[in-house]
């Protein structure tokens, strides 16, 4: 008889248990960001202004986990992600809520909308809107990382 070695015998289990393990069990994570400026909005937005977009996405869940802030312009109203390219202006597809000049919460989108928008970040971005500039004040195009 044929002793099989312990070590042989695990790794044989373990790769039994990966190929019966369900895919959603990778969802995938990817992380958005986007640099934020006045000069990006289309027809002009705060001159001076600035600010950062970041998030972790799962595609599989939904969960949409955000840091946004801006600096230099007025109190933001509202923002948004947006269908759009660079140069373009585009419908929002995502409401993110942001109080003062910032925000950092977790809420749910979804999973559709966020595999379209990591298909092609580049077709997306992000803007935040003020009184002053109800257009938008400050955008940046999305991108992976």
């Amino acid at each position: 008889m044929t002793k099989v070695p312990a070590r042989a015998l695990l790794i044989a289990g373990c790769t039994a248990a990966l190929a019966l393990t369900p895919a959603a069990a990778f969802a995938e994570t990817v992380v958005l960001t986007a640099n934020l400026s006045g000069a990006n909005e289309v027809g002009g937005g705060a001159p001076e202004g600035n600010g950062a977009f970041r998030a972790e996405v799962n595609t599989e869940s939904g969960d949409f986990c955000y840091t946004l802030y801006a600096e230099k312009t007025a109190a933001p109203t509202m923002a948004h992600v947006h269908t759009g390219a660079a140069g373009s202006n585009g419908g929002p597809l995502i409401s993110i809520d942001v109080t003062g000049k910032g925000s950092d919460m977790c809420i749910a989108v979804e999973p559709d909308k966020l595999k379209s928008i990591i298909a092609n970040p580049a077709g997306f971005y992000v803007n935040i809107h003020t009184a002053d500039f109800p257009g938008g004040a400050v955008r940046g195009q999305l991108v992976k990382g």
